[in-house]
């Protein structure tokens, strides 16, 4: 998503806890999962999840907010 548009409350409200919770913002996850490898095609949300959940102990709906995160991010 293009710096400046707003988000869906409720996601935002995800993505505020998520930060609150692991003191990571999207942009880091986005820079983690680039570093790991985790940003290109044929990567499944599955494994995401099990990264986002290992590494930094999110529930399955925050690291779903993440996924989201992520392939708006591969999008680009």
């Amino acid at each position: 998503m293009p710096s400046g548009e707003s988000r869906d409350p409720r996601f935002q409200s995800y993505l505020d806890n998520i930060e609150a919770k692991t003191g990571k913002r999207p942009e880091d996850f986005v820079r983690a999962a680039r570093a790991k490898g985790l940003l290109r095609p044929g990567v499944k949300s599955g494994e995401l999840v099990s990264w986002l959940q290992k590494d930094y102990g999110l529930g399955r709906g925050h690291a779903m907010a993440v996924v989201v995160i992520l392939r708006e991010a591969m999008a680009r």
